[in-house]
């Protein structure tokens, strides 16, 4: 018998490997941003930038993937209605988030590691 919990229902390598990629390109593209601020931002734009940031560690190391996925979502919603500049990058990425928290994280993930797929052995009893 197989029991699964929070992790993705993919046992297939390809789709594991998809989503190690996608978790780990979102994640990039959170921090390199938060990185690359220009001088003269708003308090308020440093404070999304740093708790995008911090999901895209979440969503790196594949901890807790649903709800950084959805965090992830309203950050970058966020940012895309609060801000005079192109909102299509966040958007973008609010759309990988919800894609990720509703995906899973994958197998190769810490969420996959500690609730993912187990296996349990049922014994008959001897007569």
């Amino acid at each position: 018998m197989i029991m699964h919990h929070v992790s993705s229902t993919f046992t297939d390598r390809l789709p594991n490997h998809g989503l190690l990629l996608l978790r780990v390109m979102v994640a990039v593209a959170l921090i390199a941003r938060c990185v690359h601020l220009e001088s003269g931002v708003s308090l308020q734009t440093i404070a999304y930038c740093v708790i995008a940031a911090g999901t895209g560690l979440f969503l790196l190391l594949g901890l807790w993937t649903p709800i950084a996925g959805v965090v992830l979502a309203i950050v970058e919603l966020s940012i895309a209605f609060s801000h005079g500049y192109d909102p299509w990058l966040s958007i973008l990425l609010a759309t990988l988030g919800v894609a990720l928290a509703l995906l899973g994280s994958g197998a190769w993930s810490l969420d996959g590691r500690r609730s993912g797929w187990k296996r349990i052995e049922i014994r008959r009893p001897e007569n």
